[in-house]
């Protein structure tokens, strides 16, 4: 499929304006079938009368006219337009087959009750999948929507209240124009949705999920509320611009993948909606999600970058809000030191391997723009403006962010616009860090040489412009307690510390300010010395050194099991608790020696037994158990009404070898969840039985029949540890699935290629061979596909590293 360059969106750009966009949709098919009728109208001006350009199509043509005239058929997915006046008009009828697994427009049907669900999804540039239209970023115009639905259907769309008429099996829902919107910012919503409202921040908010998952919805009401009204307060003072729209909505949709910022109303996968009481952990990163897709109604959708170079204009923005949101205006007090204890450790191993790129690259089309939405554009990026705001200081930065929408809204805008007016609003020149922050890949190392601040750039070159924290902590009945903290400005090689000599510990970017590796000065006693550090985000900046080290080869994972466990005996974070486990049982189960391995995963095990009998940990702890346990008595714990655990339990005992099918076929039966039957599958995948693993692989990974946001889960259960010689076919069998794993594009050639990468039973050969087929393959696919090959890679040099010194896992 052609891929529109960003050379032909400037020619295009500079030739038109887009006026309006008349857009009408006829679902009503759905319900028994799955073809779509559309009709796109645009009005758009012409500043060359006569010249040539094409408009993008890539449904099948019914009929199109140019200022009355017939136009040819599309050819590579575009409609030419020539001889164009001043002013033109623009129809084009389109039709095409709606499903789960197309382009811009799908079909879902909840296993629940049946019932039927449309909805689109347009990022990159999937709207031309659906309708006529300039699916560019830069051609902003409004829209008018004008939706054809099943009578008892929902219509969801961008602006406020629609006209509704009746039409007796059918109802026509007219939508108001919207402000001016790119085109991947618009949507429509459809089905019969089970319906929330409340009022707050002086907007008329919306909750929409299938009835089938009403009463979840009901539960989580409140909070959901709480931190959209939250979130749009704080936004509004610090961006000096309230949202502009009285309603806003969010719709919670079967097969969604992921979440999208659709002006006033987001779109989520249900899979949000958690079937089992959610864990501190969960709702943080759920705040934090919720947070992300609201400050996109600002960056990316009020303000939009010129093209997809600039993507982290939207997204590391909107990553780097929320946690500023979560940490300042919600409960979610502990929001950067989740982020460091999750997104930011990913983005570390990427930027550190094969794929890492600038947070702004180069784009040449937009397929390459869709290998970026990545570690490094969202929290490298995100990390790295709280260097800025933390550089220029946090008012100035805010009345930047208010100068830039002031001057922006309802534009187009490139880096420059938003380095500029930090600069003018700090009174700072910005080109020095804008080149070595946004244009250079690469992760800084920081180490210590007494008191002098020692640092490097990428490359061992010069380090970049920051801002960087040390603290000096002294022993004091046993804990470490920090003595003193300096802020120094990185302006070259070696900065000397105005900090007390002797200290037990100092802490290389304490507060976690910074985007940067750091190595400990007294490696002998640094693991056992995280746990005894004070707070949560000095722990959580011990722990990405201890795993930075690890993924480096430079710690084994015994040490870094060690300090997590350390860590997890004392934390007093919730939000922490569960990615920290997860991060000790990776290390052990997957990072470890064979020969170390039982013992590590018994002592996470002992770690987890610990943690049950605290009830503000207890959920994540009984998970942690149902991937440690050795025997079905010790999995007795599971045994609660909560049917999360239930599963998992079943999952567990399989893997260990137990019989489960009429167990887990009893739990079925009985589950209400709409997925329970993803959970059966679960099972499964866990048995170290070779047809057992034959049926799985063939549902997951040939017929994709398997709701995306479950991919991952499944898929980590099929790769199950230990089951190497069952596993070993299925390495072979990815890499026969190269070739295909771009059918979807985007979020799902993405996704299967991550998740159906073999961690299991793979050696050297297979990394060699992925990096091979990486050379011909699109680059969503290559960039994953080089990032899960690297990080194999680490794996296997891992597990053959010995322990240095055997550190004891006591705590």
């Amino acid at each position: 499929m052609k891929s529109l360059t960003q050379d032909e969106a400037s020619e295009r750009a500079v030739l038109l304006t887009v006026e309006r966009y008349d857009v009408a949709v006829d679902l009503t098919e759905l319900l028994v079938g799955s073809r779509v009728r559309t009709s796109s109208t645009i009005t758009f001006g012409c500043a060359a009368v006569g010249a040539s350009t094409f408009v993008d199509c890539a449904a099948e043509v019914v009929s199109a006219t140019l200022n009355g005239v017939p136009l040819p058929a599309a050819v590579d997915e575009r409609i030419a337009l020539t001889n164009l006046a001043e002013s033109n008009v623009l129809s084009v009828v389109t039709v095409l087959e709606a499903s789960s697994s197309g382009h811009g427009l799908f079909k879902a049907v909840d296993p629940a009750d049946g019932t039927v669900y449309a909805f689109t999804d347009f990022t990159p540039d999937r709207a031309r999948y659906v309708w006529a239209c300039f699916d560019q970023p830069d051609l902003k115009a409004p829209w008018v929507f004008t939706v054809t639905a099943p009578a008892d259907w929902r219509v969801l769309s961008n602006s406020g209240e629609p006209q509704i008429e009746d039409l007796g099996p059918t109802r026509r829902w007219t939508f108001p124009p919207t402000p001016p919107l790119a085109t991947y910012n618009t949507v429509i919503n459809a089905g019969p949705y089970y319906e929330v409202r409340r009022t707050g921040a002086g907007h008329d908010l919306g909750l929409f999920a299938r009835p089938s998952l009403a009463s979840i919805l009901d539960r989580d009401a409140d909070e959901l509320f709480t931190l959209t009204i939250q979130g749009m307060e704080f936004f509004a003072g610090k961006f000096g611009m309230p949202f502009p729209q009285h309603k806003y909505d969010q719709v919670f949709t079967p097969e969604f993948p992921g979440a999208m910022e659709n002006y006033g109303c987001i779109t989520w996968m249900d899979w949000f909606l958690r079937r089992t009481t959610p864990t501190r952990a969960e709702w943080d990163i759920f705040s934090r999600y919720l947070l992300h897709e609201l400050a996109h109604m600002w960056f990316g959708n009020i303000v939009t970058m010129r093209w997809w170079d600039d993507l982290w204009l939207n997204e590391a923005f909107a990553e780097f809000a929320s946690n500023w949101a979560a940490v300042n205006a919600t409960s979610y007090t502990d929001a950067w030191t989740a982020h460091l204890a999750g997104e930011k450790l990913k983005a570390y191993f990427v930027d550190q391997g094969p794929t890492t790129h600038p947070i702004r690259p180069q784009v040449h089309d937009v397929s390459e723009a869709e290998a970026t939405f990545d570690a490094i554009t969202y929290p490298k990026g995100a990390s790295v403006l709280q260097q800025l705001m933390t550089y220029v200081g946090e008012d100035r930065f805010s009345a930047a962010l208010t100068s830039y929408f002031v001057k922006h809204a309802w534009g187009n805008t490139t880096l420059e616009d938003l380095i500029d007016a930090v600069a003018v609003a700090s009174g700072r020149d910005l080109d020095e860090w804008r080149i070595a922050w946004l244009e250079t890949p690469g992760t800084d190392r920081l180490t210590l040489a007494e008191t002098t601040l020692v640092a490097r750039g990428p490359g061992g070159g010069l380090p970049r412009p920051q801002v960087v924290a040390v603290g000096a902590y002294f022993e004091r009945g046993g804990r470490l307690e920090r003595e003193a903290i300096v802020e120094v400005e990185v302006v070259g090689e070696r900065t000397q510390l105005d900090l007390p000599p002797g200290a037990d510990l100092y802490l290389l970017n304490d507060q976690d300010l910074t985007f940067a590796s750091t190595r400990p000065s007294n490696r002998d006693t640094f693991f056992t010395d995280a746990a005894r550090l004070p707070t949560p985000i000095s722990r959580a900046v011990a722990v990405a050194t201890a795993w930075d080290m690890l993924i480096n080869a430079e710690a084994s994972a015994a040490e870094a099991v060690h300090c997590l466990l350390g860590v997890l005996a004392v934390e007093t974070s919730a939000s922490t608790i569960e990615p920290y486990l997860n991060l000790a049982l990776e290390a052990a189960d997957l990072w470890s020696p064979p020969s170390e391995r039982d013992a590590l995963m018994q002592a996470v095990a002992e770690a987890c037994r610990s943690l049950a009998d605290l009830p503000a940990y207890r959920k994540a702890a009984l998970r942690g158990i149902a991937r440690t346990a050795v025997s079905s008595a010790e999995l007795d714990l599971l045994k609660t009404e909560d049917l999360d655990l239930q599963w998992r339990r079943l999952v567990r005992l399989a893997q260990l070898g137990e019989p489960t099918s009429a167990e887990a076929e009893a739990l079925l039966e009985r589950d209400p969840d709409p997925e329970a039957w993803v959970n059966r599958l679960h099972v499964r995948a866990a048995t170290p039985d070779a047809s057992e693993k034959e049926a799985v692989w063939h549902i997951l990974a040939t017929e994709r029949t398997v709701p995306i946001a479950s991919v991952y889960a499944l898929a980590m259960q099929f790769w199950s540890a230990g089951q190497d010689d069952l596993l070993k076919p299925y390495a072979e069998a990815f890499l026969n699935l190269v070739p295909t794993l771009h059918r979807g594009e985007g979020e799902p050639a993405k996704t299967y290629t991550r998740a159906l990468f073999p961690i299991v039973g793979a050696d050297e050969t297979i990394v060699t061979r992925a990096e091979t087929l990486a050379l011909t393959a699109p680059p969503v696919v290559r960039t994953n596909l080089l990032d899960r090959a690297d990080r194999l890679k680490r794996m296997l040099r891992s597990r053959t590293q010995a322990t240095p010194a055997s550190p004891s896992l006591a705590r």
